[in-house]
């Protein structure tokens, strides 16, 4: 291990991550101790990305509450970090197939540098290789499953139909998110899993929930999925059916009335207004250990919101105010999900083909219980400060 403390340590470090990135060695590239005026930035993690044949940098912005990917080019990397290394970021942590290098800055602002060198370097991989490689293994929908081609999302030879690539992309992107609420709440470890989808549609999601468990997972799923169209119920079991498919079953009704026990995983996309609230309602009433909707719709507090006057020139037109009772919903949905139990997230995801909301909410059941009066009391000061008498989740957690 040698530390170096030149003038140069910021620029030698840079010139590192660009050596690393154009021999295709770099892994990843750790930004961390924000000081910026982002105040929901906590870190920054770089890592090289194929796509469409061209190596960018993924920059994965971590917030408190949800996470933003921006894919750039090396230049345009090169001057971000050039302005945010010692002033907005006073750790970067670069990794590569022959080096850890570590960049930090004291108090007073002085760099200092921290470099560890493979004792043997790995002979220059081809090209993009590991990056292809990578991609393929964290492809966590495999093409050429049945059920794709059966729902018209691949061809016979199990290509994307281009119709289908943005279904293709969401249903990858669910089950990226899944896998990692499973992961992390131990559902891998047992040997059955209930799943209840809510307004499951044609059941793109559903089936592919139900291959990844059975098929990458190796656990016995137990599916449910709730729809109230009577035709998408009876042309969702036809072809649980003809796949020949066990542990998957579609009946009619809605989550207000649906009587659910047992569930581990609970999912309601396009939930509209309060529906949202009696999924959620639900998923922790039965005790889930992860709960994920995609809310859409914020009609019961809209007309409650009493914001500050000084607001008022803001909310005067609809699309603010709109979005104002979207944040303040959801935010309050987040909440009461902390208060029982959860650990919860709220990011984008990708849009429904029915609606152009890109919102998701991930509430893991924690494994430790925790003290929540502080949370109770931020849910107390919201509705006073905005005015809301009512809130639809938190009346059915009081019923």
């Amino acid at each position: 291990m040698s530390v170096i403390n030149t003038p140069e340590e910021i620029q030698y470090f840079l010139d590192q991550y660009q050596q690393a990135f154009n021999n295709g060695m770099l892994q990843r590239l750790v930004l961390s101790k924000y000081q910026g005026n982002d105040s929901e930035l906590k870190r920054i993690t770089v890592r090289p990305v194929l796509i469409k044949n061209n190596l960018l940098l993924s920059f994965l912005y971590e917030y408190q509450t949800n996470h933003i990917t921006k894919n750039l080019g090396l230049d345009e990397s090169l001057v971000l970090l050039s302005q945010w290394l010692g002033a907005d970021f006073k750790n970067a942590h670069l990794v590569s197939q022959s080096a850890e290098i570590q960049l930090r800055f004291s108090k007073k602002g002085k760099p200092l540098l921290s470099e560890h060198r493979s004792e043997t370097t790995k002979a220059k991989p081809e090209a993009n290789a590991h990056l292809s490689h990578n991609r393929e293994k964290s492809r966590f929908v495999k093409q050429d499953r049945p059920y794709l081609t059966v729902l018209g999302v691949t061809d016979a030879q199990g290509q994307i139909i281009p119709a289908m690539s943005r279904k293709w992309k969401q249903i990858n992107k669910f089950i990226e998110v899944l896998s990692g609420a499973i992961e992390n709440t131990g559902l891998t470890k047992q040997a059955e899993i209930h799943i209840a989808d809510f307004g499951s549609g044609k059941a793109y999601l559903t089936f592919a929930v139900h291959d990844y468990l059975n098929d990458s997972l190796a656990i016995k799923p137990q599916v449910t999925g709730v729809e109230l169209r009577q035709n998408l119920v009876d042309l969702c079991n036809q072809t649980a059916t003809k796949l020949n498919l066990n542990g998957i079953k579609f009946e009619q009704g809605d989550v207000q009335h649906f009587a659910a026990q047992n569930i581990n995983i609970m999912i309601a996309l396009h939930a509209c207004d309060t529906a949202t609230d009696y999924a959620i309602n639900m998923g922790i009433r039965s005790k889930a250990d992860i709960i994920m909707c995609s809310p859409c719709c914020h009609k019961q507090i809209r007309p409650q919101l009493k914001s500050p006057s000084i607001l008022a020139p803001l909310l005067q037109h609809g699309i603010h105010l709109g979005q104002e009772a979207e944040m303040v919903t959801d935010g309050l949905r987040a909440l009461l999900l902390e208060a029982n139990g959860y650990d919860t997230q709220v990011f984008e995801f990708i849009s429904l083909e029915h609606t152009n909301k890109n919102k998701m909410i991930l509430a893991q059941k924690r494994q430790q219980p925790r003290d929540n009066s502080e949370v109770l009391a931020q849910i107390a000061e919201l509705k006073h400060f905005y005015g809301i008498k009512e809130h639809c989740l938190e009346q059915l957690l009081q019923a």
